[in-house]
């Protein structure tokens, strides 16, 4: 066992493979009462030790939908004290280590850092101290109401983050040296928080895995509140909801955004332009130089609508009148499926639509951003480095190819663990995963992954089949077809 001092009390956690782990701290109160739809509030002090050592309760969510139920397990663990978050570290009091913040994704609805995919042990044993964290979701976390403030999971991150700023020393880490990481909506927030003046001084790196800038306004987002508030039949503001009972809180957001994908669209949840901690469209804040100073590494994978196309079958469903109808509705270029089609030959129109949804909702604005960084590297304020990535090694689990969250077992290298084999398999090459591990390590450590930062020539690391190389400027001719 292991015991360390926090700014609240004492906590003890466990030790695992050499590994100190501590879960279910809290770093906010609990958010129930008057503060259910409240900004985080500091957590009540206690004296006794913590026990830390069993994942605290998850933020209130429905379960995926079928089929990717079978596909993204979801633990959901019961409790009010959803604001808590987990520590691996090997060297608890020596301080001095690089320290990395996992913001879990789930399209700001679904997830947690229980999933065995997050664990970081791999991380603390190359001398990371690893930090993952849960958030409100859904409704809870990112409704829009006239009488509370938006964004209330955003708030909840960066609550989590002053945290490891104020306690993560006791743990061996370094305050200074902190780097969030995070995948599909856990991406959309870090680059939120990359423009957030909230978020200042609270990370020095950044990683987006397979999430771009984005957010809408508040007409918009709102749009989720009031299908909710029809389906309960109560006026839309936080004070009505808050007297409904949460299981029925669930069954409305169940109903009202039912059918949608973060991918084909449909009512869901967004960050929202509130003026406060998200002043601005965080795509331009940032091509404006919101993030100067901060090293960022940016990607996703080759394949990611094939975890929404196949599994539900909707890629075979797809044919040349629905992907013509759908470029038209996307007002995407009239030359847009011959291009991508001359680079798949045999794939279906299904195939040729997801590549073409994949490119503009993930890798074009993620170019963009890398190319925005870029053009300021003459700024008297260093713009910090930019790095890109690709994930293109495909998996023979149902034919899901290199789709999304692929890549988080092999970042985390744990490949074994039973919610990274239901998409890779048992096959999963293991030396790409050490490769990809080493590399989000090395640039934690220093801000250099180990291959050259984005310039003209557009180098991109892919992992595929073939192991780990540097492309210049991949499949050139689709990506301009969006600029």
């Amino acid at each position: 066992m292991s015991v360390v001092d926090t700014a609240c009390g004492p906590v003890r956690g466990t030790v695992e493979d050499g590994v100190a782990v501590f879960r279910g701290i809290p770093y906010a109160a609990a958010p129930v009462g008057p503060l259910r739809f409240a900004p985080p509030a500091p957590v009540p002090p206690w004296e006794s030790v913590l026990e830390a050592t069993a994942f605290g309760p998850t933020a209130p969510k429905n379960p995926y939908a079928p089929p990717l139920d079978a596909l993204l397990p979801d633990p959901d663990i019961p409790g009010d004290a959803c604001l808590n978050l987990n520590v691996w570290t090997a060297a608890p009091g020596d301080g001095g280590r690089p320290v990395m913040v996992w913001i879990h994704g789930g399209a700001l609805r679904n997830g947690s850092s229980a999933v065995s995919s997050y664990d970081g042990r791999a991380f603390a044993r190359d001398g990371v101290v690893m930090v993952s964290l849960n958030y409100r979701l859904g409704i809870e976390g990112f409704g829009v109401f006239p009488d509370a403030p938006a964004n209330l999971g955003l708030r909840d991150q960066i609550a989590a983050l002053a945290w490891v700023r104020d306690n993560i020393r006791a743990f061996g880490g370094d305050p200074d040296n902190v780097t969030v990481f995070g995948e599909s909506a856990g991406a959309i927030s870090i680059a939120a928080l990359l423009a957030s003046p909230h978020s200042k001084g609270l990370f020095r790196r950044a990683v987006l895995q397979s999430g771009a800038p984005t957010a809408v306004d508040r007409a918009e987002a709102a749009r989720t509140t009031h299908a909710i508030a029809e389906h309960l039949d109560v006026p839309p503001t936080a004070a009505d909801f808050a007297r409904v009972d949460r299981a029925r809180l669930l069954a409305a957001q169940r109903a009202a955004t039912a059918g949608g994908t973060p991918l084909t669209g449909g009512r869901g949840f967004h960050l929202v332009v509130d003026g406060d901690v998200v002043p601005e469209d965080p795509a331009t804040a940032l091509a404006r130089g919101a993030a100067d100073g901060i090293d960022v590494l940016v990607g996703g994978n080759t394949d990611e609508y094939r975890l929404w196309f196949v599994p539900s079958g909707l890629v075979d469903r797809i044919g040349s009148t629905a992907l013509w109808a759908a470029v038209l509705k996307d007002r995407a270029p009239w030359r847009a499926p011959g291009v991508y089609r001359a680079t798949r030959p045999g794939a279906s129109p299904g195939e040729i639509l997801g590549a073409m949804v994949t490119d503009k909702a993930l890798r074009v604005p993620l170019n963009r951003l890398a190319d925005a960084r870029a053009g300021r590297a003459g700024h008297p304020d260093r713009p910090g480095r930019t790095f890109v990535y690709e994930f293109a090694w495909p998996s023979p689990q149902h034919d899901l190819g290199a789709c999304h969250a692929l890549e988080i077992g092999f970042v985390f290298d744990t490949l074994d663990t039973p919610d990274s084999l239901l998409l890779t398999g048992a096959t999963a090459p293991r030396h790409l995963a050490e490769a990809m591990h080493r590399a989000w390590v090395a640039f934690a450590r220093g801000g250099d992954p180990g291959w050259p930062q984005w310039s003209t020539e557009r180098p991109v690391m892919t992992y595929g089949a073939d192991g780990a190389r540097v492309v210049l400027a991949p499949r050139e001719r689709e990506r301009r077809l969006w600029v």
